[in-house]
């Protein structure tokens, strides 16, 4: 398997989008000042090249955060150390804790607020343990809470915040569990989850909210840019399906069936 190639994240300043970061499951870190003309490579010191989220402060460029350990648990996937930041547009790097998590899959900074940021740990697939789910910084990175955890087995398969409204953020937690040579996807602990409050407490969405019955497996989410009330969610479940929301993700509709799509 290609795993270098895999690009795992891409992030651009929104001020200049000729800078542009991407990162792949074991090719590191590569920065471009010229909108993807040139490419450099900025994390080649660090002691792991296994990327699997990329984020960066747009009140500040000059701040990035990275993400070890690739997300998507493959037969080929390589595992991390844990939260990266840089303070200088990637030249130097400071190890800010996660290492047990070993697979970190998305990354958020409150636009509000560039002291806080969650942190969509996946965990490692090899080994059920507590040290995954969504984890929050308030203070920069120097301390961290986990604020949604379900079981040993579970962690951030997808997490989208609303573009317009902060408070209104979206965990999918994905239950899965590979071996040398098996590979079980989905379980009691995979689900769609909801907060309100900035991530203080956390509703799981079920089926009354037209979301599919039984236990659920990986889940992938987007939110339209044009209007923050319509949703699409990817769900595994006993049949894939496509699901859209009109309402900001408090009912669901089926819109595709067809398994060219949706499996």
């Amino acid at each position: 398997a290609n795993m270098s190639g895999r690009i795992t994240a891409i992030d651009a300043v929104v001020s200049n989008p000729k800078i542009i970061f991407v990162v792949a499951a074991s090719g590191g870190v590569w920065k471009s000042e010229n909108g993807g003309s040139a490419w450099t490579p900025v994390f080649d010191e660090q002691p792991t090249q296994n990327i699997g989220a990329l984020a960066i402060q747009q009140s500040d460029p000059k701040v990035i955060w990275v993400g070890t350990g690739e997300g998507n648990p493959r037969n080929s996937m390589n595992l991390g150390m844990g939260i990266f930041k840089s303070n200088d547009g990637g030249k130097t790097w400071q190890h800010l804790g996660l290492e047990a998590t070993k697979t970190i899959h998305r990354i958020w900074i409150d636009p509000l607020d560039d002291q806080t940021v969650f942190v969509g740990a996946s965990g490692d697939p090899f080994t059920p343990n507590e040290d995954r789910g969504l984890y929050k910084t308030s203070d920069g990175g120097q301390h961290w809470e986990k604020v949604l955890y379900t079981n040993s087995t579970s962690g951030i398969g997808d997490f989208v915040v609303d573009p317009n409204n902060a408070n209104r953020m979206f965990a999918a937690m994905y239950d899965h569990r590979r071996t040398p040579f098996s590979f079980v996807s989905g379980g009691p602990g995979s689900g769609l989850y909801y907060s309100g409050d900035r991530g203080l407490s956390w509703k799981k969405l079920d089926s009354s909210s037209g979301l599919p019955e039984g236990e659920l497996g990986r889940i992938g989410l987007a939110i339209a840019p044009s209007n923050s009330n319509r949703m699409y969610a990817k769900i595994e479940a006993q049949k894939n399906l496509l699901y859209r929301s009109e309402d900001g993700g408090q009912t669901w509709v089926v819109i595709n069936d067809n398994p060219k799509f949706t499996n």
